[in-house]
């Protein structure tokens, strides 16, 4: 990668990330419960919209606290069920987490449990738990909790929490997280914090988003990219209100998070008697944006994955994996950032050759920027 593309300290992000997290631990005093979103081991996305990033970034600023720091994993039961599948890999989320185990391992992380979450008697998560349990992985179950997360009497009842199995941790720092979405990672560090609390420990929460970057402008092509990213899941970022009511300054978050938070900050105020979050911004951890150091790159970078969005999403739409409200959002996002398909040089470069040739073409950019071109021929097709 050249260096005036470099948008990205990776090692200051490793240094003032692992800081921040030791600074929360020490805020509640006990254990920190950390809810991981995205992908912790391979976030190409990150490496692509900030150049410089390197994919394992998050792994590698846990291992500098790997003493403190335990892993569960959580699968949806359900999911394991319907073979719920990884589109970025191919394979089932129940694989994905086989996977995971020994890639955190093989790194040196220490991997506590499985906990399979919306448990109801699935024989495919039974079977898998007897496989879990046959290579020594400890698992634990979570059930549905009707009207969650809405009905608090019953949430924070022993129906309700109180009737999950208590994952059994050792270490100050508890990573939770996940083949994918859906996985129910909040809820398990919710039902923990209550449990704890119920046994008279102290404990807390927190969460580690990379994306949307709180601190930069809402449509930074960074977070619009967030967006082309999320654009099947529906995530649409946002001021955050709470924060803007509560310290009179504007920070990013995304939908989900701001329609869950008064819900969110009841049930701390149940558990603890007061929150210890005034938003949802409050409980994030996340240290990035302090790591831009090419704004620029950063934007120019993003621009091109929004364009690499879209036609990725088009070609789903070809092979029956998507559908056309997706590509629509993304086309949206397209003209909000004034993007037009021509401004990712592959593109032009093998439009050009399809139309010299009449066949097909596909065109390559190199780290250097030189682009390789392919066309259709008789031999090799």
């Amino acid at each position: 990668m050249r260096k005036k593309n470099i948008a990205f300290d990776n090692a200051q992000y490793l240094k003032t990330q692992s800081e921040h997290i030791r600074e929360r631990i020490a805020q509640f005093g006990g254990r920190l419960y950390l809810e991981f979103g995205g992908k912790l081991y391979d976030d190409y996305h990150a490496s692509r919209v900030l150049p410089g990033f390197q994919p394992d970034s998050k792994l590698r600023m846990l291992l500098q606290m790997k003493k403190d720091v335990e892993i569960v994993i959580a699968i949806n039961a359900d999911d394991i069920e319907q073979n719920r599948t990884r589109g970025d890999l191919g394979i089932t989320y129940d694989t994905d987490v086989l996977r995971l185990i020994g890639l955190f391992r093989q790194r040196g992380l220490y991997v506590g449990s499985v906990v399979m979450t919306r448990f109801t008697g699935e024989p495919a998560a039974e079977k898998f738990q007897k496989r879990l349990e046959s290579l020594g992985i400890r698992v634990y179950r979570h059930y549905p909790i009707e009207g969650y997360p809405s009905n608090l009497p019953l949430i924070l009842s022993e129906e309700g929490f109180g009737k999950n199995q208590y994952i059994e941790v050792s270490r100050r720092l508890v990573v939770v997280t996940a083949p994918g979405p859906g996985s129910g990672k909040m809820a398990v560090c919710l039902s923990q914090i209550y449990q704890e609390h119920q046994r008279g420990n102290e404990a807390g929460y927190a969460k580690f988003e990379t994306f949307p970057i709180w601190n930069v402008p809402l449509k930074h092509p960074v977070n619009v990219a967030y967006e082309a990213a999320t654009a099947d899941l529906n995530d649409i970022n946002m001021i955050d209100p709470f924060h803007l009511e509560a310290y009179g300054t504007t920070a990013v978050n995304y939908n989900r998070d701001v329609e869950v938070f008064p819900v969110l900050r009841s049930m701390f105020e149940q558990i603890y008697g007061t929150s210890p979050y005034q938003s949802p911004t409050d409980m994030g951890v996340n240290m990035a944006g302090t790591c831009i150091i090419n704004d620029e790159a950063a934007r120019a970078a993003s621009r091109q994955e929004i364009i690499r969005r879209y036609f990725s999403e088009r070609c789903d739409l070809r092979q029956g994996k998507s559908d056309a409200e997706t590509v629509y959002k993304l086309e949206l996002l397209m003209q909000q950032m004034n993007l037009t398909e021509e401004e990712r040089p592959v593109i032009a470069k093998a439009r050009e050759i399809a139309e010299k040739t009449g066949e097909p073409a596909a065109a390559l950019q190199l780290p250097n920027g030189k682009i390789v071109t392919g066309k259709t021929s008789d031999l090799m097709g």
